[in-house]
């Protein structure tokens, strides 16, 4: 995440919807007897470029997301959008998961398995094709996306950084 395209949200003034990707029950064994409780993926957005995620745990299901909803609003950053898709492909990796985004033309819709779909709808992607390969463990998969999207770099920059107009960035 100590990348210079970062750009931390706060999450006082955006009114988010949040996803939950995936709960799991989890089991402590013990000399009592086995204790059970909850694990549970949450992500955030405000389907306009803002997106975060977070993990929350507790015995119940419901104070599980409530936590994780939290967790995920102390995680926000800002995703660049051009045109309902991503502005060029990206790879992101976080442990055993990969993942690979590409613009999509208008019309085409999210193409994305589980994890990656909640993240790319919660930022606002429309039309986008996306492939998870390597661990499909929702938690890996999740901050792989993330990952991806924190390294997308907007035209308008990139041009800026090149010192060049906006036409030659795409056009060569």
């Amino acid at each position: 995440m100590a990348n210079v395209n970062v750009k931390r949200v706060k999450s006082s003034e955006i009114e988010f919807k949040d996803k939950l990707v995936s709960i799991q029950r989890v089991t402590k064994v013990t000399k009592g007897g086995r204790t059970f409780s909850f694990s549970a993926i949450v992500v955030v957005g405000n389907e306009n470029g803002v997106v975060g995620y977070g993990l929350g745990k507790a015995k119940e299901v419901t104070t599980a997301i409530a936590k994780g909803i939290d967790d995920a609003k102390k995680n926000l950053i800002k995703v660049p959008i051009l045109h309902g898709t991503v502005p060029h492909e990206q790879t992101g990796k976080y442990s055993g998961a990969l993942v690979f985004l590409k613009p999509a033309a208008h019309g085409t819709g999210v193409i994305a398995g589980g994890a990656m779909r909640a993240v790319l709808e919660s930022v606002g992607v429309t039309d986008v094709l996306a492939k998870s390969k390597g661990s499909s463990n929702p938690h890996s998969v999740v901050k792989a996306t993330i990952d991806a999207l924190i390294h997308m770099k907007d035209p308008l920059t990139v041009a800026q950084l090149r010192g060049i107009s906006l036409n030659r960035v795409f056009n060569g």
